[in-house]
């Protein structure tokens, strides 16, 4: 709703002329949460409620999330590495890995791999992969500021009922003063015998109803501060006061921006707006992304690799020599006599642990081409899907814009409704307010009795609290439009 977006308005409305400072919000959460009175301006109670609400605290773990996933695509385009290795141990009929050869011995050895993969090609699916997360960050952040301006929002309206119902208050004890000087002046004047004792009477039931009055006017004080609290998300066992705001009377000037000018400027500001609109360019990648399964694979790899195999030995000579047939030869009378050598004797000595590591290291390299032919369907399928929700995207960013306009025309009109409502209680007070210093002159005069003069007095008051209420729903509701044309906020 447009009117999540009016929280940040608000806040600055309401505390243009506020003298304190928020230095700390923990000082501000001990102040609530202390048995003595805080009190507290509306940016402190917007930034309490910033802090405690759930629905922002979500709203920043998925900011969050999608950062992480951001970082992630974008390692994703470096080569993946691995090292692995193997330490066995084999008895009896074994394969030795130095020469493969099978021997009856027990034989340790160890196996060393280094691997790297590089993705030289994949149809683009890491680049657009990063620019769809990077499009739904940026639409995270925007969603979390809708929802902050939500919440500083609901906190600026329950603040605004505070000080309305505090000034409402202050109406009611005003006029309970009035009728209490009254009261005394008329038992003078009874006493004296120049006034009916029936006006001293009709003089107490109107202060009395003036007392249920301010017993009415502080109840509904204490519910909008519970408001506040809850709004807040702070408990109510709280005592504390707001700030009061000089919130000078409105003018009555026609505004002068039409629905449509409120709305070309509101779509181009709001962050559900933008929101939207990044979500819709993220789905679009997404289906990109999901394109990018139909394309070959390439992909560069690279190995290094040794071992050692404890069976592994070499043949030494050891300086003693015996005498071997090599071969015959026929004599000439046709004899086949053997021909010997003197061959010198070996011993079979283990090859050391480095020297078969640096003996046994090979490198390879190779490049890796992976074509899809048929998978069921499946990239095909996932395409189809992105596709879906691209649609959706794009509907769920229509609405949002038939909602921001519907939102501003009730705006707008609730504006003019409430300009009208305010010049007519103006208009209202100062006929009732001339019509009560006539029948106060009168029963000082004794030309009314009391009772005449108690109607014109609660005509009265009744209008004067209306027009408190409309007063500050009036200028709420302009301020409203002038955040939907972005302007800078301010009283004059």
């Amino acid at each position: 709703m447009a009117w999540k977006q009016v929280g940040a308005l608000a806040a600055l409305l309401l505390t243009a002329n506020l003298s304190a400072t928020y230095a700390q919000n923990a000082t501000t959460n001990a102040a609530v949460a202390s048995a003595t009175p805080a009190r507290l301006n509306l940016q402190q109670c917007i930034d309490i409620a910033q802090q405690n609400n759930i629905t922002v605290r979500q709203g920043q773990l998925t900011v969050a999330n999608s950062d992480l996933q951001l970082r992630q695509s974008r390692l994703n385009l470096l080569p993946t590495t691995s090292f692995q290795t193997n330490q066995s141990i084999n008895g009896g009929r074994s394969i030795n890995p130095q020469n493969n050869q099978f021997v009856q011995q027990t034989i340790q050895s160890s196996n060393y791999q280094l691997n790297a993969s590089y993705t030289l090609y994949n149809g683009l699916v890491l680049r657009n992969t990063i620019k769809q997360n990077d499009l739904a960050l940026q639409a995270s952040q925007q969603e979390l500021t809708a929802t902050q301006n939500n919440v500083s929002l609901t906190v600026a309206q329950n603040y605004l009922n505070v000080l309305t119902g505090a000034e409402q208050l202050a109406v009611a004890q005003r006029q309970a003063d009035v009728t209490r000087a009254q009261l005394e002046r008329t038992e003078r004047l009874v006493s004296a015998g120049s006034a009916p004792e029936a006006n001293l009477f009709e003089l107490r039931a109107t202060l009395a109803g003036n007392e249920v009055d301010i017993i009415t006017a502080q109840n509904t004080l204490d519910l909008a501060k519970v408001a506040l609290l809850q709004a807040m998300n702070v408990p109510i066992n709280q005592s504390f006061e707001v700030e009061a705001v000089n919130v000078p009377d409105p003018g009555l000037d026609p505004y002068t921006a039409t629905v449509q000018q409120l709305f070309d400027i509101a779509a181009t500001n709001l962050p559900e707006v933008k929101g939207a609109d990044l979500r819709v360019k993220s789905a679009e990648l997404g289906v990109q992304v999901a394109k990018g399964g139909l394309y070959p694979i390439l992909s560069l790899n690279g190995n290094l690799s040794t071992l050692y195999s404890s069976a592994a030995s070499s043949r030494i000579a050891n300086g003693q020599f015996s005498q071997q047939t090599i071969g015959f030869y026929t004599d000439p009378n046709g004899n086949q006599l053997p021909v010997y050598s003197n061959i010198e004797g070996t011993d079979a000595r283990g090859i050391t642990y480095g020297s078969q590591l640096e003996n046994n290291f090979n490198q390879s390299a190779s490049l890796f081409l992976r074509v899809p032919i048929f998978q069921g369907n499946l990239s095909r399928n996932r395409v189809t899907t992105a596709k879906i929700q691209q649609q959706n995207a794009e509907l769920t960013a229509q609405n949002t814009r038939l909602v921001l306009r519907q939102q501003i025309e009730t705006a707008y009109t609730s504006m003019r409704a409430g300009a009208n409502k305010y010049r007519a209680t103006q208009v209202q007070v100062a006929s009732l307010e001339k019509a009560f210093q006539v029948a106060e002159s009168r029963l000082n005069a004794g030309a009314i009795n009391a009772t005449d003069y108690s109607i014109a007095k609660t005509n009265l008051d009744r209008a004067r609290a209306s027009l408190i209420q409309a007063k500050y729903d009036y200028v709420f509701r302009t301020k409203i439009l002038d955040y939907y044309q972005n302007k800078p906020l301010a009283f004059n």
